[in-house]
Formats: C-alpha cells, structure tokens, sequence
C-alpha cells in the first residue's frame, strides 16, 4: 500500500498522470470493448472520458495538470486523421464515380444537420450565441470552433456540441441503421461520417473497411463544405 501511495504521489505532480491515465482508462475500454464484442453502447472513446472525468473530479486534479501528460496523445490525432486515408486511396475509382451523388449527399446532409439543430433550439427558445453554436455540431470539433466563433457563437460549447452530436451517433447509428433496413456499408458510413464527424468516422472504420472509407470521405467534405458555405450564408443573411 506504502508503494502505492508513493506512486500515486509522484505520477499526480508530474506530465506522466496525464498520460498514464489516458492510456489505463482507454486500454481497459477497449478490452471492454472488444469482449461484448464492439457493440455500440461499449464505445471506448466514451467509457474512457467517464473514467477520466470521474478520476479527476474524485483527485482534485485540474485539467492543466492532466493534459500537460495527455497532449502527448493529441498529438498523434493528426496522423490517425491521415490514416482514414489509406481506405479512401483503395477506393479510389469507386468514389471517382460517385463524385456528384456524394457531393449532393454531403451538401444535404450537412444541411440537414444544421438546420434541424438550429430550428429546435430555436423553437425551444434558446439564446442566439446557442443557435450560433450549434450549427456546426456536425463538423470534427476544431473546425466547429473556428466556425462557431465566426457566426459568433461560443467555440467552447461549438465543441461540446460536436463531441456529444459524435459520440450519439457512435452510439446509435447501428441501431437505426438496422431499422430502416440500411445494408450498404457505404451509406452506412457515409451518414455516420456526415452526421457524426471523427468519433462516427472512427466508429465505421472499426465495424467494416468500405463504412470506415466512406465516413473518411464524408468527415472532409463536411469540413470544407462547412468552413466555407457557412460563414459565407451567415454573412449573406445577416
């Protein structure tokens, strides 16, 4: 126990907290994950920022002092996002094909996303920075920040909203899928990657390679749809 504590002590005051809890709580996860064999409500990404929200209210610790250890791991965001390129690279000649039905899909799609969020919050009666954060809850979080706070919303909360908008549809897109009769890997994960961004990207990629593919192509054109349609509507509009 003496050992414990001392370990406990010194990990706590140093980078290595951060990083050492990271990698615990989403290793445990994953085994978790992989034993109820990768069903939805087992998503790692969620049950490892449970533990590590629970860990930090329960030690006191702040979150400087955990991502001074955890930025080791965010750094390494950059390449997994590289990596949903290799599936989209062998599909190559499929996507060529279906360039104008996948542009028309993700415009709609995004559209769709927007505009349903927006016109709930606004029907709920919520402030107007809200309904500015809220309209690009579909975009991976660091762009929905930048968008956010160009329609002049909150880019705090514009990345709450993409975080739970992506881990909803990590959650629950098998279910529906499965009720609306969806087969095709690759409308199974273009929506997820429309609607749900990284989190629904990764989701897909993890379930079949040709979803994982198609919610890759799906995450960046949201992106650059969004980063450039939305701030111009914005502008044109108000």
């Amino acid at each position: 126990m003496a050992d414990f504590v001392q370990l406990w002590v010194y990990l706590s005051t140093t980078p290595l907290f951060g990083l050492t809890a990271t990698l615990v709580a989403y290793v445990a996860a994953q085994a978790l994950y992989a034993r109820v064999d990768r069903a939805p409500w087992a998503n790692p990404v969620l049950w490892s920022v449970l533990v590590l929200g629970a860990v930090l209210v329960v030690t006191g610790t702040s979150y400087p002092i955990y991502f001074a250890g955890a930025q080791f791991v965010h750094v390494l965001l950059g390449p997994a996002v590289v990596a949903l390129g290799w599936p989209m690279w062998q599909r190559r000649a499929e996507i060529r094909r279906r360039g104008l039905a996948l542009t028309s899909a993700a415009l709609l799609g995004g559209a769709a996303a927007a505009c349903s969020a927006v016109g709930l919050a606004w029907l709920l009666g919520m402030p107007e920075d809200i309904l500015r954060s809220l309209a690009p809850k579909s975009v991976t979080a660091p762009v929905a920040m930048g968008i956010a706070e160009r329609l002049g919303g909150i880019p705090a909360l514009a990345a709450v909203f993409a975080v739970m908008t992506g881990m909803v549809g990590a959650l629950s897109a098998k279910y529906l899928f499965d009720f609306m009769g969806i087969r095709s890997w690759a409308i199974r994960g273009f929506a997820l990657g429309t609607a749900s961004h990284g989190i629904g990207a990764a989701r897909a990629l993890q379930v079949h390679a040709a979803a994982g593919a198609y919610a890759g192509i799906a995450l960046g054109m949201q992106v650059l749809l969004a980063s450039v349609l939305m701030p111009l509507l914005y502008f044109l509009l108000f």
